[in-house]
C-alpha cells in the first residue's frame, strides 16, 4: 500500500514535468536492484550453465595481439570487474569483446607445415584425403544415395544463371546444392577465386581474419583458420579448415571442410564450429550466347555446417537472402578478374591454389559406378511454402524468440539473420 500511495501522490504533481521526474526517481532504485540481482545470481549460477564456456583445449587462449584476437578492454586492468565481465550473459559482454578489424592473411612462422609429416599421418590427422574426393564425385554424379533435391531457386543475370537445391538428411543440418554459371570466366580463375583469402577479405564483409596453419607444397594440402563476425549480439565464430584440389582435364574437385587442430585450443570466443562442408565442382561449359565456345565456367557447390541454430528457422532466412549473397560473390569475381589482369601478383593462398593432384578421368568414371543413382530432384510447390498467412501468430512471436535465443549458439550468415527478420516482418503485418 504505500508503493501505491506513494505513486499516487507522485500522479498529483502540478505539472507533467514535475511527475516525471519524480517517476524517474521513483523508478530508478527498482532498476539498479533488478540490475544487481541479475547480476549476482548469473555469478552464482549453477556449475550446468556453465558448459561450453571457456577455454576447451590444456592451453590457455594466447593473449590480444594483431594476430586478430580481441583486444584488451577497459576492464582488463581491474582483476575484479574483469572477472565479473567475464561471468556476463554473452549478450551483455559481447559490447565490450567485439574488436576484431580486418587483416590481411598470414602464415605465423610457428604454425606453418611445410609437409614434414609423411602422407599416412597426415591422414590419420584428419586432412582431406582421397576419400573426400570420392564423396564429391558422388555428389556430383548424383550417385551418394542421399535423400531427395528439393529445388530452392533458378535466377540469372546478364553475366551470371544461378539454380539451388535443399535436402534434409535424417541426422544433420540441411544440405544445400547449386549450380552457377559464370560468363566470361575460365576454371583456374574461379579456382584461384574461392582459394584466396587475402582477397576474399576485401569483398567478404563477414571475414575478418584469415590465416595459413598448415599447408603442403607436394600435394596442395592446407589448414586454414577463419573468425567471421555477425551482425547484431551473435558472437564470432572459428572454422579450422582443410582444403585440396584435385585436377581431371580441364575440371577441379575444390574440397574443404572442417578438421581437428590440437595446437589450436577451442575457446568460448570465438566459437569453434566443428561440422563444416563446403566443397565444389569447376569446370569450362557451352556460353549461354549459343556461339558454341566454353568461355562460361560452372560452378558446382555443396555445402552445409552446424551452425547450432535452429534448422527450420536458418532454411527461411537462406530462402530469402541467398540471391543476395551470391550476388555478391558474382561481384567479388569480376572485382578479382580485374585486379589479375592488371598484373597483381598472386596471394599464398592462390598460389597454393595452383598445387593439385591430378587424376584420370578414367579412375573418376570408376568412383561414379560404384553406386546406382538413387537420388532424385523435386521442384518445391506452393504447399510447401514455410509460413502463410494462415499461421497462428504465437507461432511468429514463438519463432522469434526461439532466434533471438539462439543466435549465440552457432555460425550464422548475414543472409539467414536479415532473411528471418524480413520474413517475420512481412508476416506480422498480414496478420
Amino acid at each position: 500500500m504505500a508503493l501505491v500511495s506513494a505513486l499516487f501522490e507522485i500522479l498529483q504533481r502540478p505539472s507533467i514535468a514535475d511527475v516525471l521526474m519524480e517517476l524517474m526517481l521513483f523508478l530508478t532504485p527498482l532498476w539498479i536492484a533488478v540490475f544487481v540481482g541479475v547480476l549476482v545470481g548469473w555469478s552464482w549460477r549453477p556449475k550446468w550453465a556453465n558448459i561450453n564456456r571457456g577455454c576447451v583445449g590444456d592451453s590457455p587462449p594466447s593473449p590480444a595481439s594483431s594476430s586478430g584476437q580481441p583486444l584488451p578492454t577497459p576492464f582488463g586492468s581491474i582483476p575484479s570487474l574483469n572477472s565479473l565481465k567475464l561471468q556476463l550473459p554473452t549478450c551483455i559482454s559481447w559490447i565490450a569483446d567485439r574488436t576484431f578489424t580486418k587483416e590481411t592473411t598470414s602464415a605465423s612462422s610457428n604454425s606453418n607445415s611445410d609437409c614434414s609429416l609423411s602422407q599416412l599421418e597426415r591422414e590419420k590427422s584428419g586432412l582431406v584425403t582421397e576419400g573426400d574426393l570420392v564423396h564429391l564425385c558422388r555428389l556430383v554424379e548424383e550417385n551418394d544415395a542421399g535423400p531427395a533435391w528439393i529445388q530452392m531457386m533458378d535466377r540469372s543475370t546478364p553475366n551470371m544463371s544461378y539454380k539451388a537445391w535443399r535436402r534434409d538428411p535424417e541426422t544433420g543440418p540441411p544440405q544445400y546444392r547449386s549450380r552457377t554459371v559464370y560468363e566470361d570466366a575460365t576454371p583456374e580463375m574461379l579456382r584461384d577465386f574461392f582459394w584466396d583469402d587475402e582477397f576474399r577479405l576485401k569483398w567478404d564483409d563477414m571475414l575478418i581474419h584469415a590465416e595459413i596453419l598448415e599447408k603442403c607444397p607436394t600435394t596442395g594440402n592446407m589448414v586454414v583458420r577463419w573468425v567471421r563476425k555477425f551482425p547484431l549480439f551473435c558472437s564470432d565464430r572459428e572454422y579450422i579448415i582443410g582444403r585440396r584440389i584435385w585436377e581431371s582435364g580441364q575440371t577441379y574437385y575444390c574440397v574443404t571442410k572442417g578438421v581437428p587442430c590440437s595446437y589450436v585450443p577451442q575457446c568460448n570466443k570465438p566459437r569453434r564450429v566443428d561440422l563444416y562442408y563446403s566443397s565444389w565442382c569447376i569446370r569450362a561449359v557451352e556460353s549461354k550466347r549459343g556461339d558454341g565456345q566454353l568461355t562460361a565456367c560452372e560452378v558446382l557447390l555443396f555445402h552445409h555446417e552446424d551452425m547450432g541454430f535452429s534448422w527450420e528457422i536458418a532454411k527461411l532466412g537462406v530462402r530469402q537472402g541467398m540471391w543476395g549473397a551470391v550476388k555478391k560473390i558474382d561481384a567479388g569475381l569480376r572485382a578479382y578478374q580485374r585486379e589479375r589482369a592488371s598484373g597483381a601478383p598472386l596471394s599464398q593462398c592462390a598460389s597454393m591454389a595452383q598445387i593439385k593432384t591430378k587424376v584420370s578421368a578414367d579412375y573418376l568414371r570408376s568412383l561414379e559406378g560404384t553406386k546406382t543413382s538413387t537420388s532424385e530432384v523435386e521442384t518445391l510447390d506452393s504447399s510447401e511454402k514455410p509460413l502463410g498467412r494462415n499461421i497462428p501468430k504465437f507461432l511468429v512471436v514463438g519463432g522469434a524468440i526461439a532466434l533471438v535465443c539462439s543466435l549465440d549458439q552457432g555460425l550464422l550468415t548475414k543472409a539467414v539473420i536479415f532473411g528471418v527478420a524480413r520474413r517475420l516482418a512481412k508476416i506480422g503485418k498480414s496478420l
